[in-house]
């Protein structure tokens, strides 16, 4: 039932989302439109803010279920693009109205996991171990990478293939992260 509501919230958004900004949503007009009272929003949200962000988190975490490996990453990284660009209205209106920053954290937060999988999965590859803060700081630069070009990618209104994107990154980082790991081992040594 929980979820239901909130999935509903999320529904309501999206549609008010094509009608008008986000800063101009209520949360009179999200519950009107959804047929809930506004103390049922409150239980799940402290604000439309909190909302967006459960959303694309939601969003997100679907497009990733079972794609945090070395060999489907890519396709993890892949559906994020989709996601995002299916959402293109909900995501447009959200980046001109919410601060950079705050988009940045929802991609970092949504990147990292997939990154670090890899990574930690990368290292047991090479048949090698490093310590966490090595493997924190080689996710984190994938990371930041990923989500700069995203970033760029919606700023310019989604408009390039994101599938070239995703291919272009997938090329481009190949064996990468492996090579990361060992040389950091060697770094050690």
């Amino acid at each position: 039932m929980v979820n239901q509501t909130k999935q509903a919230l999320e529904a309501s958004l999206k549609h008010l989302l094509l009608q008008k900004p986000l800063d101009k949503i209520t949360i009179s007009d999200l519950t009107k439109d959804c047929g809930i009272s506004r103390m049922a929003f409150y239980y799940h949200f402290k604000d439309i803010y909190d909302l967006v962000e459960w959303s694309c988190l939601e969003d997100a975490t679907r497009a990733l279920a079972g794609k945090k490996t070395y060999s489907t990453w890519t396709e993890g990284l892949l559906q994020i693009f989709e996601v995002v660009y299916e959402n293109k209205p909900f995501i447009m209106n959200a980046y001109r109205c919410i601060s950079r920053e705050q988009i940045e954290n929802f991609l970092f937060q949504l990147t990292s996991d997939l990154i670090m999988g890899v990574v930690k999965e990368q290292e047991q590859a090479v048949n090698t171990t490093i310590p966490d803060k090595d493997k924190r700081f080689i996710a984190d630069f994938y990371k930041y990478s990923f989500v700069g070009i995203m970033l760029d990618w919606i700023k310019q209104g989604m408009k390039e293939d994101y599938g070239e994107i995703a291919r272009m990154i997938a090329i481009t980082l190949h064996g990468g992260i492996a090579n990361s790991i060992r040389n950091f081992t060697k770094a050690e040594e």
